[in-house]
């Protein structure tokens, strides 16, 4: 693991958050059956692990800015400083009791990630990446896959909310990908998607109409894997894209072309 004054703030963040929502976790089987439905129940527990997150990385570092997805944008009088918090990427796999979601937190430094912590509290999966120190999941040292044909690779990607995107774009994108690749994969969370790129369950991944919240911790992992990671265009820098495209070397390249060759069909 990372043990750096900074990697200890985050990670103390994230598992203080985690606590409650794994608890509520527990109670939205219970709450499938009533008619009124789990959804108000869930975005108090998205509220209250926001309010936890930021807490306590406001009292660790007090001049930080935060992008947050409850409360927007906090300005920090620390202007070189920004925090790009998610206290639940996932959310309609929480709502329907679907164990697959985390709690994401990446810092930006002068327009650049250089730190990013994804946790899942259901598998007590712990992935942790600072800039120049490598990424880890748990205590093991993370490298994104080696694989280098499309025919043998496994590809995340994410689907547009209604009202945000397009979901044309997607299809074309999508069955581009289908018709070269080993399999697709769309699990729901995009700090997830991208940790799994960084430890080699994904081969690569691309998502648009993102916010930074969703993918900026992400970024910090795939890149302290030895991954690639732009645009989905081919943007050096995702973030202002609000999208991402990332996997090996080979992979990235590929997908990039992939992507490209789609939209002009």
């Amino acid at each position: 693991m990372i043990s750096s004054p900074l990697m200890t703030v985050m990670v103390d963040a994230v598992r203080k958050a985690a606590r409650g929502l794994r608890r509520d976790f527990g109670e939205v089987e219970n709450l499938q059956v009533s008619r009124k439905g789990p959804g108000d129940f869930v975005s108090a527990a998205d509220r209250k692990a926001e309010e936890v997150l930021r807490d306590a990385l406001l009292k660790a570092r007090p001049g930080y800015g935060m992008v947050l997805e409850e409360n927007g944008i906090i300005e920090g009088t620390d202007k070189s400083h920004t925090w790009h918090i998610d206290p639940l990427d996932g959310t309609a796999n929480f709502l329907h009791g679907v164990p697959h979601f985390a709690v994401s937190v990446g810092l930006e430094r002068d327009g650049q990630i250089v730190a990013g912590v994804v946790f899942d509290p259901i598998k007590d999966e712990l992935f942790v990446a600072e800039r120049g120190k490598g990424a880890y999941l748990n205590n093991r040292r993370l490298r994104v896959s080696a694989r280098q044909d499309m025919a043998d690779a496994l590809i995340g990607y994410g689907t547009p909310y209604l009202g945000r995107g397009s979901h044309p774009r997607l299809l074309r994108e999508l069955g581009a990908v289908m018709a070269v690749s080993g399999g697709t994969r769309r699990m729901g969370s995009a700090a997830l998607d991208l940790a799994y790129v960084a430890c080699g369950r994904l081969d690569a991944y691309w998502e648009r109409d993102l916010q930074t919240y969703d993918f900026a911790a992400g970024v910090a992992l795939v890149r302290e894997a030895g991954g690639f990671v732009t645009s989905a265009d081919g943007a050096a820098e995702p973030l202002a894209a609000r999208s991402v495209a990332c996997g090996n070397e080979g992979l990235h390249r590929d997908l990039l072309a992939i992507l490209k060759k789609a939209q002009g069909a």
